[in-house]
């Protein structure tokens, strides 16, 4: 929450659906609950005549337009909520509803057809949903990744013979989507052989019904932000994210425990490396395979030794590197993802902050295994010099902030260093208190060595 706004109430649109609303306002809806979804509406919620709602929402996102009760996977619903409130833009948050083809459903209903939806089409976002589809994309057009092996239970004696060929640490991924947690790295050889046998056998459901064996990149991971209406792009600010739980990069892989933007090893040079060898392939072949993309590429990245490989695409922003980048994009967001949608983004002007940015999560204790929601918080209405997303929150019954998921509150500040960035943040990080809290300590100090 912020200092000085009061609580919107979550809109309750079957009740008004027999209403009528006139457009006097750019109305935009944002799917999703996360802190992702929080930052794409708070910078939303900052163009001109913009009026935001966010399906589900959370208790941040409450404060910068109106929650709608929706399920993202209720298309139907979606829709019948656009016509009434004269939606103009639909902006897609987290990758299940791009990989169950939200947008082929938009583009395809004559009713929707006035309503832009930024994302790819269900085609598109296999770059996501698949990783074998990823991985053949990437050897079909020359994208520079690590090599790989497909298995199945079908050859599951040649994966097994793989594995053997390659180096510690091994790297077994889920092809389909596995809520953030279908990939293993594991550094025992006869481990990954069992490991691969029980994905096989269902360990991440039907994600894993094929497994995608990689080779271990080496180096230092980074995000790369692309937006594209098909025909151009821009590179948006890049970020470097923490998935580790524990400091010093030590424990279970998380959703993300915090963010950095910018990168100090992201280079000019660096990047004109990444579009060309990453960028304006990949969007040549969506291209030519006849993709309808008209959204954000979140381009997962190795910099090895200046070279930058593929670790993964997603076809969404980040989170919770988006916590950090909208606070770095200067103006009219809206009209920006406008142009996108309408295949006009070389004509529209784009800037962004010299600021860095620091971003601490804050998530609940026992995250990312077993943790318990409903811890009241308290020291929201305090905070200076911070943007705070909320990931993980919700109201309870006396219209208090609660927690409501394993990633709870992410805590954003700007500085001239990283340094100066990370002791703002940190320190009103300490103002904040719900039971059981934990984030990370050392957010940003890697890359300090390096500015």
């Amino acid at each position: 929450m912020y200092p000085g706004e009061t609580r919107r109430e979550t809109l309750d649109w079957k009740a008004v659906q027999g209403q009528h609303i006139t457009a006097v306002e750019r109305r935009i809806l944002v799917l999703g609950s996360g802190g992702r979804e929080h930052a794409l509406a708070w910078k939303l919620a900052q163009s001109e005549g913009a009026k935001v709602f966010i399906a589900p929402g959370n208790a941040g996102t409450a404060q910068v337009g109106v929650n709608v009760d929706m399920k993202l996977s209720d298309f139907e619903s979606i829709k019948r909520f656009c016509l009434k409130e004269n939606i103009s833009l639909v902006v897609v948050g987290p990758e299940q509803p791009l990989v169950d083809g939200i947008v082929d459903f938009f583009r395809n209903d004559e009713a929707l057809k006035a309503v832009r939806i930024i994302g790819p089409d269900k085609r598109g976002a296999q770059l996501e949903g698949s990783k074998a589809f990823a991985k053949d994309f990437m050897e079909k057009y020359g994208v520079p990744t690590a090599k790989c092996f497909k298995v199945t239970k079908d050859n599951l004696a040649d994966g097994l013979k793989f594995l053997e060929t390659v180096n510690a640490p091994y790297v077994l991924k889920a092809d389909g989507l596995a809520a953030g947690k279908g990939v293993l790295i594991l550094n025992d050889l006869q481990e990954a052989k069992d490991e691969l046998a029980k994905m096989l056998e269902g360990k991440f459901g039907a994600a894993s019904a094929t497994v995608v064996i990689e080779e271990f990149l080496k180096g230092i991971e980074v995000s790369v932000f692309v937006l594209t209406d098909g025909e151009h792009y821009i590179l948006l600010p890049e970020a470097k994210d923490y998935k580790r739980i524990g400091d010093g990069d030590t424990g279970l892989n998380t959703g993300g425990m915090g963010a950095v933007s910018p990168v100090p090893f992201c280079t000019s040079d660096f990047l004109s490396r990444v579009e060309e060898r990453i960028v304006k392939p990949t969007l040549k072949g969506l291209k030519t395979e006849g993709v309808d993309y008209k959204g954000f590429i979140f381009l997962g990245l190795m910099n090895d030794g200046g070279n930058p490989y593929v670790i993964e695409y997603n076809v969404r922003m980040g989170d919770p590197e988006t916590e950090a980048v909208m606070t770095r994009i200067e103006g009219d967001f809206a009209d920006l993802l406008s142009a996108c949608a309408d295949g006009r983004l070389d004509e529209v002007h784009y800037a962004k902050s010299d600021k860095t940015a620091v971003t601490v999560m804050m998530v609940s204790g026992g995250y990312p295994e077993a943790y318990e929601k409903g811890k009241k918080m308290s020291g929201l209405d305090g905070l200076k010099d911070v943007v705070v997303f909320h990931a993980g929150t919700a109201f309870n019954a006396e219209s208090e902030v609660v927690t409501s998921g394993g990633r709870v509150i992410a805590v954003t500040a700007h500085g001239d260093s990283i340094e100066e960035a990370r002791a703002v943040a940190y320190r009103e990080v300490e103002k904040i208190r719900f039971e059981g809290m934990n984030y990370r300590h050392d957010i940003g100090l890697d890359l300090m060595k390096m500015q």
